[in-house]
């Protein structure tokens, strides 16, 4: 372990004005956002914050009747807080490893428990996979983002891009699993045994099907969604 003097240690651990932006990395696994409007993010996710800025939970209708259904469902009407006003917000999940993404009018699925943040201008939908509903909670909802805007999404450990292309598909785990590309519909492969449904079973019992073109995200570390291990 390093030892400081207490001088040492505050200008070692100090925050630093990077002018990176809206979104800018004060290390691998904090967020700084530089707010002039409004943000959304992952609740529970702010770990400090300077400024006036008013934190909101998200309201019932503030994404539309279709999300508020899906989010009566499968329970993650909670999910997102968003800030407003002006300051700068250090957003943390966990200690995991945060990437920030660029979209330009792109789209995105990503696993609504991996979302750290987005700007206002990117728009939010959640998807389900009705084929496994009552097999595997995490994974059977998630978020797709699209349109123009910052994002940041967390992962365990450093994430890893697999390319899928017509004819060879990508399998993957789904307490692997983090994001895709929108254009892509995972399916779900099978092989449930007695021991799977006596909550003995790995998670490889499941596994998600990619097909066509585009590409997953993984990340090398299984989170823990499937029912059957709660």
């Amino acid at each position: 372990m390093s030892r400081y003097s207490l001088q040492e240690f505050v200008q070692q651990t100090a925050q630093q004005e990077l002018n990176q932006g809206t979104f800018e990395l004060e290390s691998d696994r904090m967020l700084e956002v530089n707010l002039n409007g409004m943000v959304w993010m992952k609740m529970g996710a702010m770990v400090s914050y300077r400024g006036q800025i008013k934190f909101t939970r998200e309201g019932i209708l503030e994404q539309g009747l279709g999300n508020l259904l899906k989010k009566a469902v499968s329970g993650e009407g909670a999910r997102l807080t968003k800030g407003e006003g002006q300051g700068k917000i250090y957003l943390a999940d966990r200690g995991k490893k945060i990437s920030i993404i660029q979209l330009n009018g792109e789209a995105i699925c990503v696993n609504g428990n991996d979302i750290l943040a987005f700007e206002a201008t990117v728009k939010n939908e959640i998807k389900m996979m009705r084929r496994v509903a009552g097999i595997v909670s995490g994974g059977l909802f998630n978020y797709r983002l699209s349109g123009t805007g910052l994002i940041a999404i967390t992962s365990h450990y450093d994430p890893m891009t697999l390319r899928v292309t017509p004819g060879s598909p990508v399998f993957t785990d789904p307490n692997a699993t983090i994001a895709w590309s929108a254009n892509l519909s995972p399916d779900f492969k099978t092989d449930i045994s007695f021991k799977t449904f006596l909550g003995r079973g790995s998670g490889e019992s499941f596994q998600m099907k990619f097909e066509g073109d585009g590409f997953v995200v993984v990340q090398p570390y299984e989170e823990v969604y499937l029912a059957a291990g709660g």
